[in-house]
């Protein structure tokens, strides 16, 4: 394994122990965290919670809530444990070894909210996968697969939320409208006039009732090429929740 180090979030109010080199938190994750609902005694679940990159700084958010992340590579494992204790979760957030394809017959029906960022790529689509990121950016199970382990998982009328490329929106949606309700879109954009790279899309089991809702959405930055981050981006980068509306 890579070497490791220690890096922080949210404006050094969470640390995380990463590889060096290969895939390491980033907007994504973070994002991901900002969008979840408060619910006082609600458990979670991240599936592909890597070292902590979005389970963190939920859990940071959400002090009042269970968390669990589960993770299949070895190698993320203990580094996702030690940012559990290092940051003081240890009361209320486990990691559990698991396999997105493989979850067990009775964790159905057993979490509040379902989070994750899938693998985006699938194998052939990219030429190049950096040292150590394979297993973050390849998706060896089907996008529709994934969904279909986050709404198991999820109790009834509980609420899932991905984080995934914009150009997957169909797919997700296509599979979401006949299993969830009130689903709601934010699209995410770099800077004003650019077209949205990710989307963050949210939505509650079992529900038929609400319309479809397409949001506003979240813009990055200032300008293109400006690495100046909106104040909206900022205050969510600090550990704000993220208003969807």
């Amino acid at each position: 394994m890579s070497n490791v180090t220690e890096d922080w979030l949210l404006n050094e109010q969470v640390r995380i122990f990463q590889p060096e080199k290969g895939y390491r938190a980033g907007l994504d994750a973070i994002l991901l965290a900002a969008s979840l609902s408060e619910k006082p005694g609600q458990h979670v679940l991240d599936i592909g919670c890597g070292a902590g990159g979005a389970l963190f700084p939920a859990a940071w958010r959400l002090s009042e809530s269970r968390f669990t992340g589960l993770e299949r590579d070895e190698t993320m494992l203990p580094l996702a444990q030690r940012g559990v204790e290092e940051n003081g979760f240890s009361d209320r957030v486990e990691i559990a070894s698991q396999d997105v394809s493989d979850i067990p017959a009775d964790w159905e029906n057993r979490f509040d909210q379902v989070m994750s960022n899938p693998p985006y790529f699938e194998p052939g689509k990219i030429q190049t996968v950096h040292e150590g990121r394979t297993h973050a950016y390849m998706a060896e199970v089907p996008l529709k697969d994934w969904l279909k382990a986050m709404l198991f998982v999820t109790k009834p009328k509980g609420r899932i939320t991905l984080v995934h490329r914009a150009g997957e929106l169909g797919e997700i949606l296509a599979y979401l409208i006949s299993r969830a309700g009130q689903i709601e879109i934010l699209p995410i954009r770099s800077a004003p006039g650019e077209p949205a790279k990710r989307v963050i899309v949210t939505g509650r089991k079992g529900l038929r009732r609400g319309e479809t809702v397409l949001h506003e959405g979240l813009i990055m930055h200032q300008a293109k090429g400006d690495p100046a981050y909106t104040s909206r981006a900022a205050d969510i980068l600090a550990g704000a929740a993220l208003d969807w509306h």
